[in-house]
């Protein structure tokens, strides 16, 4: 088994517990409050729009929307997934009790920061926010190359470019560098392109061990030249995207791009998963990655959705689909759930779908935009709050023990 398929089964001995479940793991917290907090910056972006809300940030609004959802929602995710997965790649024993409760007060009090406090002391919303990815970094990065793990070094150094990318976003806020737009380009580019590492190894493996369950001799391929070729290309498509690259370039690399992770994906069987919604949804996010590179190149080169829409099927689509896909998975997995998908699990992955669907129509519609992006935002933050009503007694009780 590998270390990511590992990170879906991990058990741990049972003893005497000297903190709650919630800090067994760092999927639990991390999990739970990324879930809340991306429908609750939404809706305070939403509200912002019309001046019901002002938000006492050092980001500009239209800063600050993008920011905390990368940044902070996504980046919260990120977090639960690799203090999970890290530990089974390595051997090494998870964060957990006071450390884990340490960490996850730094990210909350980085989101209050940015919220809350950066209008009247910017300096420390920034050093919470920053030193929260700094503080990320130094921990997977050490046990990668303590364990001498060198398959996912890149994973660590993707964690560093995130980081970077919030230093530079809180640069920008503080008024010390025009860093903004870089920012958001190198934080969205690093979470695509671990979409398209990490994706590329649990889409194959789910499937293949569920094929198998179910006696299906047809299998995904197994990584090869392609899955090289794809990554590559991928990465620097990003690269060059991020540095600045004209449109004239970047739009025909991300429309290949669309195409190759098309030709990657139609070789993992994700049509014969149709029966297990878990695996399923796992080919929709990857999906959203073919769909979105396609779309936002086409946009670059004036055809079809404007690019601001167009990223859209990107952060929403790609990074909603997926990162519900892997809560929602690892969060039944890690704590000696069954693997099934029942209705509640299926409605969420229903309305983030919905919600990416609504938020690339918004522009072609016959309704004010802001009613629109409420309706959308409405469907995709949904999700994530009922993956919290659904979740969270799971998430918050002791794992299921063989027999227990």
């Amino acid at each position: 088994m590998s270390g990511v398929q590992a990170a879906a089964h991990a058990s741990h001995p049972t003893r005497d517990r000297l903190y709650p479940p919630v800090l067994d793991n760092g999927f639990r917290p991390f999990f739970l409050g990324a879930a809340l907090w991306l429908p609750l910056s939404l809706a305070f972006w939403l509200a912002s729009l019309d001046g019901r809300v002002a938000l006492a940030s050092h980001f500009e609004p239209a800063a600050w929307h993008p920011h905390e959802a990368l940044f902070g929602g996504v980046g919260g995710i990120v977090t639960g997934f690799l203090l999970t997965a890290v530990p089974n790649w390595t051997g090494s024993l998870p964060v957990r009790g006071r450390p884990l409760l340490l960490l996850f007060l730094l990210w909350v009090a980085a989101r209050l920061g940015n919220s809350l406090l950066g209008a009247f002391a910017p300096l420390p919303a920034a050093l919470f926010d920053s030193g929260f990815f700094v503080l990320l970094s130094l921990l997977v990065g050490r046990e990668i190359l303590r364990g001498r793990n060198w398959r996912n070094l890149p994973v660590a150094v993707l964690v560093v470019l995130l980081a970077t990318g919030d230093l530079l976003s809180q640069l920008d806020a503080l008024g010390w560098a025009a860093t903004g737009a870089t920012a958001r380009r190198l934080g969205l580019a690093t979470v695509l392109l671990l979409i398209a590492l990490i994706g590329g190894r649990i889409l194959p493996s789910f499937t293949r061990n569920w094929l198998a369950c179910m006696g299906i001799a047809s299998l995904p391929a197994p990584f090869g030249r392609l899955d090289r070729a794809v990554l590559l290309v991928w990465a620097a498509t990003l690269a060059l995207w991020v540095a600045g690259a004209p449109d004239s370039l970047s739009g025909p690399l991300f429309l290949a791009s669309g195409f190759l992770h098309l030709a990657r994906m139609v070789r993992w069987q994700g049509h014969r998963t149709f029966s297990e919604p878990l695996v399923t949804v796992l080919h929709a996010g990857y999906a959203w990655l073919a769909v979105g590179a396609s779309l936002y190149g086409l946009a670059l080169g004036g055809i079809g959705l404007d690019p601001a829409t167009a990223l859209h099927a990107f952060t929403t689509g790609a990074i909603g689909t997926m990162t519900l896909a892997v809560m929602t998975r690892a969060s039944l997995g890690h704590t000696g759930r069954p693997l099934a998908a029942d209705a509640a699990t299926v409605a969420i992955y229903l309305l983030a779908t919905a919600g990416t669907i609504l938020r690339l129509l918004v522009p072609l519609l016959p309704v004010a935009p802001v009613a629109g992006l409420a309706v959308a935002a409405l469907a995709w933050g949904g999700a994530y709050l009922l993956f919290v009503v659904r979740y969270a007694p799971i998430l918050m009780r002791p794992r299921i023990t063989t027999g227990g």
